[in-house]
This record gives structure tokens, sequence and C-alpha cells, in this order.
């Protein structure tokens, strides 16, 4: 009996154990050994391998690569050798996804991967590989595809998604890059900006008009990058120092006419269904991104000593901890939410409508945590290095969060609107689930 009230409604047996290293709201709830619907024991033993593998082989080093602003030698390697990176992919393509393997594991390792705090190594050297090469596995021919994806699933090859330019950044419709069909070739003109990985790519997912104005004219070409008339400019930003983002000139670059990706003229509908989880890698990114603001924050707090008490004992600062704990906490549980909808095939506008919100409010959570955490570690988080050093690199990059994949201003707009037409009319599903799709109906 609880308050008086009879349940009989049976709690599921549930493995889920304490883990890790107990720091209050340093990790989701369900690693504090609560329970959970999302988690089974595969989850368990996967959190444990991405874990391991974060620990010995990312965070002791990512203070080094930051300041070299260069991606991790061999760390792609590594992660696909270790089945991380691989177990996203189809077996088709030299993927080896575990037993049962779902959208949470994936939730999981990204999550994982995302506590050393670095927006460019969780980027450069996963994200992107799972924004750019879906549409090359389900829209290549089998020839293109099977070179180009086996390489990059075996981390022996990159890529990048070449979408946004100087003059259309979330109007992608908007696009200038011209693809000119001559014979057996496009005949690629352009520019394209912002470009994630591309000093590393060896090829690009490449977004090009080769019809007319607006989304109905638009095409997605496989690129390679050695390819004569392609020129790469690595770009200094503010943060995502190690993710290799750079300008990609195309001047008369002659790609073949296979290397097409879909249908010539319809590569907007491709773009758009590939939002959907792209969207969804950056809201967990920016997630737990929030959640290392407010790790570092209580550990602070807790060693840090003013007037005579610890910062915690504080009550201005617990109130502020209490906020910070709050939306980090809603903003988890909404994403987990969001994955289950995933997962279980609801509807795509639906999923697309979320992707779209979830995304948003992720940004701007994120900002919000990063710059209270600020208020906490005082000067100690405008110090690149020592113990302020994640979060001085969280405030750097929090436009990592609140404009790739659209901006929060596009995003809360297309969150409300859950249709989009094409020039004749005919309803486009929004932001269909790639990974479904990559499946051949199973779900990732």
């Amino acid at each position: 009996m609880t308050n008086g009230f009879s349940h009989s409604l049976a709690v599921p047996e549930n493995p889920v154990s304490r883990f890790g290293e107990q720091i209050p709201f340093g990790d989701p709830y369900w690693y504090q050994g609560l329970n959970s619907p999302y988690y089974d024991a595969t989850h368990l033993a996967w959190r444990e391998k991405c874990r391991k593998f974060v620990d010995a082989q990312v965070i002791p080093f990512v203070d080094e690569w930051e300041e070299a602003g260069v991606q991790p030698p061999g760390l792609l390697k590594k992660l696909s050798e270790e089945g991380l990176l691989s177990a996203v992919f189809p077996t088709e393509v030299g993927g080896k996804p575990p037993e049962s393997f779902d959208i949470f594991h994936e939730l999981i390792l990204i999550d994982e991967m995302a506590r050393c705090g670095s927006w460019g190594v969780i980027m450069g050297c996963y994200g992107i590989m799972t924004m750019a090469l879906p549409p090359v596995i389900i829209g290549c021919r089998p020839s293109v595809r099977d070179r180009v994806a086996r390489a990059c699933v075996a981390g022996d090859k990159q890529i990048g998604l070449a979408i946004s330019e100087p003059w259309a950044g979330s109007d992608v419709a908007g696009m200038r890059t011209e693809a000119r069909r001559e014979g057996d070739f496009y005949i690629v003109n352009g520019q394209k900006k912002w470009i994630t990985n591309a000093v590393n790519a060896s090829f690009f997912t490449l977004a090009c008009r080769t019809g007319n104005v607006g989304k109905g004219g638009i095409s997605l070409l496989l690129v390679e990058r050695d390819t004569p008339g392609i020129k790469v400019e690595k770009m200094k930003l503010q943060g995502n120092w190690t993710a290799g983002t750079g300008i990609v000139t195309l001047e008369d670059v002659r790609v073949p006419a296979e290397n097409l990706i879909g249908e010539e003229n319809k590569g907007f509908k491709m773009i758009v269904k590939n939002f959907n989880h792209e969207r969804f890698v950056i809201a967990a990114v920016a997630t737990r991104a929030a959640r290392v603001c407010l790790e570092e924050s209580v550990r602070h707090a807790r060693r840090r000593k003013t007037f005579g008490k610890r910062l915690a004992d504080h009550q201005v600062i617990k109130h502020k901890l209490a906020d910070m704990a709050r939306a980090v906490e809603s903003l988890q549980a909404w994403l987990e939410l969001v994955a289950y909808q995933m997962k279980t095939g609801a509807p795509d506008e639906t999923v697309g409508q979320m992707t779209a919100l979830i995304k948003a409010h992720a940004s701007k959570v994120y900002k919000q945590i990063a710059l209270e955490a600020c208020q906490v570690l005082g000067g100690s988080s405008y110090v690149r290095g020592g113990n302020g050093a994640k979060v001085e690199r969280a405030v750097r990059e929090i436009v990592s969060a609140s404009i790739p994949g659209g901006s929060e201003e596009i995003l809360l707009d297309l969150g409300m609107d859950l249709e989009s037409f094409d020039e004749s009319g005919t309803v486009i599903p929004m932001l269909a689930i790639w990974l479904i799709e990559i499946r051949g109906g199973s779900v990732v």
C-alpha cells in the first residue's frame, strides 16, 4: 500500500546497479542504481565497455589534442577496432553491431564519449561519420557504397558532410554550388563552409544544385577528396578545435555520374531525412556537455572554501546547483523519451518534431549550465587548463550545439510545423529515421 492506494502493476526485473564515481548528478539517474524502463543487461555491459575505452584512450589526452588543434591520432581506427564505431553500421558494409543493439546503445556510446568535454573529439571522430555516411550506404550504387563505406567503418578513411555554404546554412534550399551533367560526369563548381572533418576527409557527401532554383533541384554526390579542382582550407574556430572544420572549394571538379546518391534532383528529401539522427546526436552530446559542467561545479563546490565553509554549504550555491540539476535531469528524461520513440517506430512527423525541439532545447540548457558553472568556478573557468578546463572549453563550444544541424530559431519554428511540401505539392514526411532504413526495417 502506498498513500492508501493498492498498486497491482508489477515492477519488471531491472539489473541496473551503481556505476561510476557517484558524484551527485555527475551521471544519469540509472547509473545511480535507480530503475529505468529503457536499459537491460546488454546496455550495462555496453556502458562498461564504452567507459573503459574512453577512460583509457580519450580523457587522458584531450587537453593535449585540444592544444595541438588536430584530430586525435589513430583514435578513429581504435574506435572501430574496439567495436564502438563499427557497432552503429550494418554488417553489409563491415559494421559489427552487437546482438540486440538499439538506439539506447548508441546513446550510451555518445554519452560516454562526450564525458571527455570536447566537442571536436566526439564530432570529428564519431558524430560526423553517423551523419555523412548513411546517405552513401542507402543511396549509392553497391560498387561505390562498398568501397567507400567499408573503408570508413573500418576507420581507414574518413568522410565529411558538405551541405552548408557561405550564403546558405539552415536555408538548405538556398545553396548555390552547382553540378552540370556532361556525359558520364558532373562538373561541380561552388564552395562549402563550416564542414566538419573537411581537413581529414577522403570523401564528401556533397549537396549541390543540379536543377532549378529551390529544393526540387538539389542532388547529393559522393565526391572524392583527391579529385582535381578541390581545395580544402582549415578554419580557425572559437571551439571544436580538433574536428578539422574547413572550407571546401570546388572548381570544375569532375565527379563520375555513378557517384550520384539517390536520384537526381531528389537530394533535398534525403538531406531532410538525415537531419533527424544528426539532431539527436547533437542533442545527446549537448546533454552530456551540460552534465559535465554540472559535475565540475559540484566537484568545485565541495572542495572550495569561502568565508569559513565549503561553497556547497552556502545556500545561494545550493540553489544554483539545484537549478542546474533540474534542467539537466529533465533534459535527460526527454532525450531518453525521444530515443524510445525512435526505437519503437513512432511516425516520422512525430519524431521529426521531437528531434527538432529537443536539439533546440538541449543547446539552450547547455548554454545555461555552462554559464552558471562559470559563476560557481569563478576565475578558474576563465583559464585554459587546470580545474576549470572543461568549463572554459564548454563555454567556447556553446555554438557547437546551437547552430549546426539547424539554429535554435529555425528548429523552434520547424518544431511547430509538422509537414513539408515539395514543389509539386506532395507531402514529404519530415526527418525520417535513417537507421531504420539502413537496417532494412530494424531499428537501431
